[in-house]
């Protein structure tokens, strides 16, 4: 991979790091800011639903953050771009659409059709 496209794929993991960091920051913010007293036990319930929903999503951008991360080491250590599984350069088009992606379509393929299969 030329070394400008390592530097747009960079570019972009940083930005959507940032932007992850973010929504995290603002969550905590809500949830410190957001401690408020129902008298009714309806709009309790509703309330708790919505905290717990908004902190499983911000759980999974945990995880995403993490890849994100794996990923810039990868840019830093040259093996981004690679599939870890078989070696092959992973599709411009596939990393432009999930830049964390450790594999190539082929072996993402194979792996979901064995999971599939319960094998």
């Amino acid at each position: 991979m030329q070394k400008k496209q390592l530097e747009e794929f960079r570019e972009l993991l940083n930005q959507r790091l940032a932007e992850l960091q973010d929504e995290a920051q603002t969550t905590v913010t809500d949830l410190i800011e957001g401690d408020e007293n129902f008298p009714d036990p309806t709009d309790r319930a509703t309330a708790e639903s919505d905290r717990n929903f908004m902190l499983r999503i911000r759980d999974r951008e945990r995880k995403l953050i993490m890849k994100i991360r794996e990923a810039i080491g990868r840019i830093d250590d040259g093996s981004f771009g690679y599939c870890e599984h078989c070696g092959e350069p992973i599709g411009v088009k596939r990393l432009r659409a999930r830049p964390v992606t450790t594999l190539c379509i082929d072996c993402k393929t194979e792996m979901e059709s064995i999971e599939k299969s319960g094998s």
